[in-house]
């Protein structure tokens, strides 16, 4: 179904930070399962970590700018990048490096659902790319005007169609694990 895999922003900081995303055990169980049926499938795996200025929580090489420990991760195999905007694009390799793996769908899952993953789907479309957005994959924290379900039920709906192709996360490379069994 899809080519490679974009985790964003799986962090430390924002994932056991003073308000926690909304089904976050589920959430990364949900990241880590796609990750294992990427490798099956033989796709790349990008993994994005937001990076702030010199002196905040995320800064680069701080406790809260890591990856949280629970995620799947290999440092020497999948591809980890730095960004410093809500796009995953913008002042990154990233696109050179997927067109240089021959990379023309995206299945996209991690944090914030209305900041990091809303932007980067729409980036991600407007730059050539196809898009898949797990509606079971990406997650953020309530808000003072909207609950974080709210918000996710919405970037869901808004997406769908227009930006991305909306899936269970279930039915992701299913036939790669199919054919690993």
């Amino acid at each position: 179904m899809a080519n490679a895999l974009l985790i964003i922003d799986m962090q430390v900081g924002l994932y056991d930070g003073p308000q926690k995303p909304f089904e976050r055990a589920r959430v990364l169980d949900t990241i880590n399962l796609l990750t294992q049926r990427a490798r099956a499938a033989h796709a790349p795996i990008f993994v994005a970590r937001h990076t702030g200025p010199a002196g905040s929580p995320i800064e680069a090489g701080s406790p809260f700018w890591q990856l949280w420990p629970g995620l799947e991760v290999d440092e020497a195999r999948d591809y980890l990048f730095n960004k410093t905007r809500p796009s995953c694009f913008l002042g990154t390799d990233l696109a050179e490096r997927l067109a240089a793996a021959n990379v023309d769908e995206l299945v996209i899952v991690g944090m914030k659902t209305q900041f990091c993953v809303d932007t980067t789907c729409r980036v991600a479309v407007e730059l050539g790319f196809s898009v898949v957005l797990p509606e079971d994959g990406h997650t953020c924290m309530d808000t003072p005007a909207l609950s974080a379900k709210a918000i996710i039920d919405h970037h869901n709906a808004t997406l769908a169609g227009a930006f991305v192709k909306q899936v269970k996360a279930v039915d992701v490379w299913r036939s790669a694990v199919a054919t690993a069994d």
